[in-house]
């Protein structure tokens, strides 16, 4: 995961911090020299990191800080102040026209992951009510034109294409005419990459730009190239001039390094990060939150967020009225695992709970997901409402079904029954997040 070492060297250096009552100025000057070699491992731009170090410190030294009872917490949150400038301040949103269609033109290097994120946008702002019209602008990128419309497919969003012309920017007018006629209030335009910048590719994508006049320009930037992000970025935004940037691969096994340099060096904010490999993972970027889960202190409105987009209004008030009768069957439980499943990877959610970090023992594969929905699909219809009815014989049945093990299916109807008797304990209670807390899931291996 994205920032993975630089957050755990924080975190610790941060703990230190917190539990100090007192601090001298050797104890700072110590404790700064450990954030700047974490960052510095982590690829973020020596200039930045200069900088920063030398913000906080002028900011901690102060003698109200160091004279305070709580020292340590002060540094900290200055240290967090300063990791949230650094991400841009306050969340940039996308610049959506009174006058539709909105124009977003999405550039970048080959590879950058241009086409998905065209999908993944467009998916993103279906949900907050938009009619998107995806079109195929990368005509020299062998299946470039298909893969979009792949994506499209797997969404049900349009695509524009016209494969008998490379004119780019004579299929960028027709999709505009489309557009207009189809009633789609938002247009993203998918772009040709190349391997570096060159003076071809903006050649052409500066004549899109001004034939085109694009409301945003988003710049789709590989998170895990480290400082060639920056450099990508600022070229760019030099020979192009770039509105915001679309941070990729923020899931891969990457420093961090590319997302607290490219703002504070363009100029240019940050707008969407892309943190998953399905079409659903992308989310707007909030300086604010990213800073606090790069610190450990969790991210609380997100999975807020997560789950109010995940969960849909009328089951939950169906399946509160089934806990107040106490008739919560495995058919229920299935139904809450796959709507939490759509609120992404648990392991990812875990992240975002305050304190979470500091359990290191705590793993969660999501493959038991997996194990658990393939046990409860190779159940009939009357166990899964009735699970007293799995004896030794049906449970042999379940586990070639399901491909697992009598042992997982014990363990999980084990952790099943958990679940049964807490909401016996809640007849009075709103049921769904009690629910989702006493989803335990166990180890089935």
């Amino acid at each position: 995961m994205a920032f993975e070492g630089l957050s755990s060297k924080l975190q610790e250096i941060t703990r230190k911090l917190s539990g100090k009552a007192r601090i001298t100025e050797s104890d700072l000057k110590e404790v700064l020299r450990e954030v700047k070699l974490a960052l510095l491992e982590a690829d973020v731009n020596y200039r930045i990191v200069k900088e920063f170090i030398s913000t906080i410190e002028e900011k901690a030294l102060g003698q109200d800080v160091l004279k305070s009872l709580t020292p340590g917490q002060q540094v900290v949150k200055i240290v967090r102040d300063e990791m949230v400038s650094l991400l841009g301040g306050e969340e940039s949103k996308i610049n959506i026209t009174p006058n539709p269609p909105t124009i977003i033109m999405l550039v970048g290097l080959q590879g950058s992951g241009k086409t998905t994120t065209a999908g993944k946008l467009a998916n993103l702002l279906r949900k907050k009510g938009k009619n998107p019209l995806l079109v195929a602008c990368d005509v020299y990128r062998p299946a470039a034109i298909q893969q979009l419309q792949v994506v499209g497919k797997q969404l049900n969003i349009p695509v524009y294409s016209n494969e008998t012309t490379k004119d780019v920017v004579q299929i960028a007018k027709q999709a505009m005419n489309t557009a207009i006629s189809k009633l789609n209030d938002i247009v993203i335009i998918d772009t040709a990459g190349r391997l570096h910048i060159d003076e071809e590719l903006m050649k052409e994508l500066t004549n899109l730009k001004s034939n085109v006049k694009p409301h945003e320009i988003l710049l789709v930037v590989d998170s895990m190239t480290g400082q060639d992000a920056v450099n990508v970025a600022t070229t760019f935004n030099e020979q192009l001039g770039i509105d915001g940037i679309v941070l990729t691969k923020l899931d891969g096994d990457t420093r961090g390094g590319a997302a607290l340099s490219v703002k504070k060096v363009t100029g240019r904010p940050i707008k969407f990060a892309a943190t998953g490999e399905k079409l659903s993972d992308i989310e707007e970027f909030h300086p604010d939150r990213m800073a606090s889960r790069i610190l450990g202190m969790g991210d609380v409105l997100s999975i807020i967020e997560k789950a109010e987009e995940a969960f849909d209004e009328e089951e939950a008030k169906k399946l509160e009225q089934k806990l107040r009768k106490q008739e919560f069957d495995l058919n229920d439980y299935l139904a809450q695992l796959r709507q939490m499943k759509k609120m992404g990877s648990f392991s990812s959610i875990l992240k975002m709970i305050p304190g979470m970090n500091k359990l290191k023992d705590v793993k969660v594969d999501d493959k038991e997901f997996v194990k658990i929905e393939a046990i409860i699909c190779s159940m009939t219809t009357k166990e899964r409402r009735n699970p007293k009815l799995l004896n030794a014989s049906r449970r042999i049945r379940i586990a070639k079904g399901s491909g697992t093990t009598v042992q997982a299916i014990n363990k999980f109807m084990e952790s099943f029954e958990m679940t049964q008797k807490m909401v016996k304990k809640m007849k009075d209670q709103k049921g769904i997040k009690n629910v989702m807390k006493s989803l335990n899931i166990n180890d089935l291996q």
